[in-house]
């Protein structure tokens, strides 16, 4: 009983199909498309847009300037912005005796200003027409020094507004052609961290990235074993191929050495690297089969399922999890192997899941119950595998005890669970063992809330598995326990509903099991 929803040409996609007068109990197994999965998640453990506020460490790896801090009121900041915006012009004209030094002074205050206050000045400092400079400060032949310091000020004015960071646009090329190989390391991680933040303010923006030519230069600065520089570019990555559209991501996943280093860095990298490399997995499995073909063979499956076993970390777990989840959301083949790779580690895939399913993040909640029901549309094995797990009394804890999104993400992995496809007919049958101890456990209850609920999708699940109870139970026993917890009145809600599927649904349900005979034979 995957998910049903109106992207019905996501990849990933097929029927588990129960074919009855209600409609479909199991549904459609969905892929969600990149853009939803990205938004609400991501937004949740990391901002789109990072400032750049640590300095640097001096030779002896000391970190200097942290003691500069700007409590002064913004009135007061606006007027130091304006201030040594017009001197950086001047700086950056003079040429005679000391005309270097000058200028970086003026780019180190300016940097400074644009770190380590709360809020940036950053509309004040484009508006005094700070930009033009700045890019002129990373021409080709300037100091290192100089550079950094440029590609610092401009990564943390792109934090802005989508006005400011619109205002960087001229400075995006000579930014892409900084992460070329002649340049330093830390210019070049300043540069990709400048253009990930571009790349965060939206679709508008990947889109001029990528015809710029973004996307190669930070994808070899993903191949990098220096732990901040593919730490970076991941990030920057990430945010670069996160939109619905598969071009990008194609291109990423066909460069050589990439999969092998998103494998690498999920194997070897510490939780902060494996973190952002979770994320490019989560968008590149969430567009294309072939993607997550190709990461399979690279070997991504041990580390990533080693990963979601041993981490105790939300920001890591979530796009993890969420990475196993579309993985899981494709073919069965794809669903055994993810299981396999969990063969050595104690208490398997599933048991990993049941940990999130019980964190007391809401996320990880609502993520694993995602992937465990993706898993739960899968074969007769795959849903006895969870069944026979301790999965079951961590769901129906969660169906009369959780937020709405999460009893309606348990109830997909509870229905499915009960529904089987008959392979050579295509038709659906219930699986009377896992639905009679269920019932027996107390589940209808929690059905019966959802089809009270304002919610279209969680309300049409709850009817099915109704449908599914009153159908299915030996003796007739069905439409009695349906009864009993006042599963009537909830139908009856619909009887004048304005969806006309949904009403039909219910009003269809209650004239054929509690008509006119209805009762008759025990009087």
């Amino acid at each position: 009983m995957s998910h049903m929803t109106e992207e019905s040409g996501s990849p990933g996609q097929r029927r588990d199909s129960i074919k009855t007068a209600v409609g479909n109990m199991a549904g459609q197994r969905r892929r969600q498309q990149a853009v939803s999965v990205g938004k609400e998640r991501r937004d949740a453990v990391v901002r789109a847009k990072r400032l750049c506020r640590v300095d640097y460490n001096d030779e002896d790896g000391n970190i200097v300037d942290t003691d500069v801090t700007m409590d002064d009121d913004i009135a007061s900041l606006e007027d130091q912005i304006v201030c040594i915006v017009e001197e950086l012009k001047s700086a950056a004209s003079f040429t005679g005796k000391g005309s270097f030094q000058k200028k970086m002074e003026v780019l180190r205050r300016l940097r400074r200003l644009l770190s380590q206050t709360s809020i940036p000045p950053v509309e004040i400092a484009v508006q005094a027409g700070v930009v033009p400079i700045l890019v002129q400060c990373l021409s080709f032949g300037s100091a290192n020094e100089q550079l950094l310091e440029a590609a610092w000020c401009l990564t943390n004015i792109a934090t802005g507004d989508v006005d400011q960071t619109r205002a960087l646009l001229p400075a995006l090329p000579l930014l892409i052609a900084h992460l070329g190989e002649k340049s330093s390391i830390p210019v070049a991680e300043q540069c990709a961290w400048a253009l990930g933040n571009v790349a965060g303010e939206g679709e508008e923006f990947r889109d001029i990235l990528l015809a710029q030519g973004g996307l190669q230069p930070l994808a070899r600065l993903l191949l990098s074993n220096k732990g901040s520089t593919s730490r970076t570019a991941a990030w920057a990555l990430s945010n670069l191929i996160k939109g619905p559209k598969p071009k990008a991501t194609t291109e990423l996943i066909k460069m050589i050495g990439i999969p092998e280093a998103i494998v690498r860095h999920m194997q070897k990298g510490d939780e902060e690297l494996a973190t952002e490399v979770a994320w490019v997995v989560v968008y590149l499995t969430a567009l294309s089969e072939m993607h997550s073909g190709l990461l399979i063979e690279a070997g991504l499956l041990p580390p990533l399922v080693g990963r979601l076993a041993s981490s105790d970390q939300l920001s890591l777990l979530t796009p993890v999890l969420r990475s196993i989840g579309n993985l899981v959301a494709g073919d069965n083949r794809k669903t055994d192997a993810v299981l396999a790779a969990g063969n050595d580690i104690p208490g398997s895939v599933i048991g990993a899941m049941i940990k999130c399913l019980e964190s007391e993040h809401r996320t990880l909640k609502k993520e694993a119950a995602w992937a465990l029901s993706n898993i739960a549309a899968g074969t007769l094995a795959h849903k006895q595998l969870i069944f026979s797990s301790g999965a079951v009394s961590s769901l129906l804890h969660l169906l009369m005890t959780a937020t709405f999104d999460i009893r309606k993400e348990v109830a997909y992995v509870l229905g499915n669970l009960c529904v089987a496809t008959v392979e050579e007919t295509g038709e659906s049958m219930a699986i009377l063992e896992h639905l009679t101890v269920l019932v027996n456990r107390r589940c209808l209850p929690g059905f019966i809330n959802l089809i009270k609920s304002p919610d279209i999708e969680a309300a049409k699940l709850g009817l099915q598995f109704l449908e599914l109870v009153m159908r299915s139970l030996q003796n007739g026993q069905g439409p009695k326990l349906v009864e009993n917890e006042d599963g009537i009145a909830a139908m009856e809600l619909f009887q004048f509903h304005e969806n006309e599927e949904i009403r039909n649904m219910a009003n269809g349900l209650v004239d054929k099991y509690f008509g006119e005979s209805y009762g008759i034979e025990e009087e």
